[in-house]
């Protein structure tokens, strides 16, 4: 039979190659390419050498947008993975077993609702409770008697990053839950069962069960979400545009400024590159530790 040969599956995998080169590849290759020239994106590119990325590494608006960078990382990463191993923890050891398996799927969803939303939705919904003068937050605060702490959320340079990070934890959050919940699904409950007649508590259960069994789990989210953080771009778009005075703008939309804003095409593919380069190089830190992590486990 011709597709007997052990090599045959190669031609299932064709199609998939062919999408990633065509989508992938080659424009990758093409903005690498373009990170050297002076592109303005109506006359062919002109080589320049190294003169985008010397201007890059000398732009504190560059280094600006890393820095904003780490308050996403924050905010999409440490508090939604922290906060997702205890509520995935509590939903699957508390909830489930207490008051059934449908109120912890049901509240699971509730938490990952905000998930399937489109990342620019969400950010006007949220932008609608942040506005100044009739936003829902500062309504509330007046209603409550603390109206002094009612301000310009978005348009203070002092409060603009922290309410895109609250944001993004409220997005980001269901994310961690719901892989979590379903690594757990193959944890033994007896295990649960036996810690619980030693009289270990939850926060016994949850270090000495929990943590040990999901830990590659941990691992995948804390990647993913990391390398979502590094290219946060919509609720940026949407809500503050980078501003005010660049104090929430990251590496992506300064790439797309510098792209179809200022039509220094060359100059964006250089931020657009060096940020490629960043997630590769934090991603092989992030497979190197899980493995790591796995070698030193195998030997306990």
């Amino acid at each position: 039979m011709p597709f007997a040969s052990g090599r045959s599956y190669w031609w299932y995998l064709l199609p998939g190659l062919a999408l990633i080169t065509v989508i992938v590849l080659v424009p990758l290759v093409w903005n690498v390419y373009l990170s050297f020239t002076e592109y303005r994106g109506i006359i062919a590119p002109r080589w320049i050498g190294l003169d985008n990325w010397t201007r890059l590494f000398e732009d504190e608006r560059f280094w600006m947008s890393f820095r904003n960078s780490i308050g996403m990382v924050i905010a999409m990463v440490v508090v939604p993975t922290l906060l997702g191993l205890v509520l995935a923890a509590a939903l699957f050891d508390v909830v489930g077993r207490k008051f059934g398996g449908r109120l912890a799927s049901f509240l699971r969803a509730t938490y990952y609702l905000p998930q399937i939303l489109p990342s620019v939705v969400a950010a006007i919904v949220i932008g609608w409770i942040l506005r100044p003068e009739n936003g829902a937050l500062n309504t509330i605060l007046e209603a409550v008697g603390l109206g002094s702490l009612a301000g310009n959320w978005l348009g203070n340079p002092d409060t603009a990053l922290l309410s895109i990070m609250v944001v993004l934890v409220w997005i980001q959050i269901g994310y961690p839950v719901v892989i979590f919940m379903a690594a757990l699904q193959r944890v033994d409950p007896e295990l649960y069962e036996a810690a619980e007649l030693d009289g270990a508590g939850w926060f016994h259960r949850f270090r000495a069960i929990t943590l040990p069994m999901i830990r590659p789990e941990v691992f995948v989210v804390a990647l993913t979400c990391t390398i979502a953080a590094l290219k946060v771009f919509g609720p940026v778009y949407a809500l503050t545009g980078g501003g005010p005075n660049n104090a929430t703008i990251v590496p992506s939309y300064y790439s797309y400024q510098q792209f179809f804003q200022s039509q220094q095409v060359g100059y964006g593919a250089a931020i657009a590159t060096a940020l490629t380069v960043v997630i590769v190089i934090v991603s092989i830190v992030f497979v190197w530790a899980q493995n790591r992590s796995e070698r030193k486990e195998a030997q306990l």
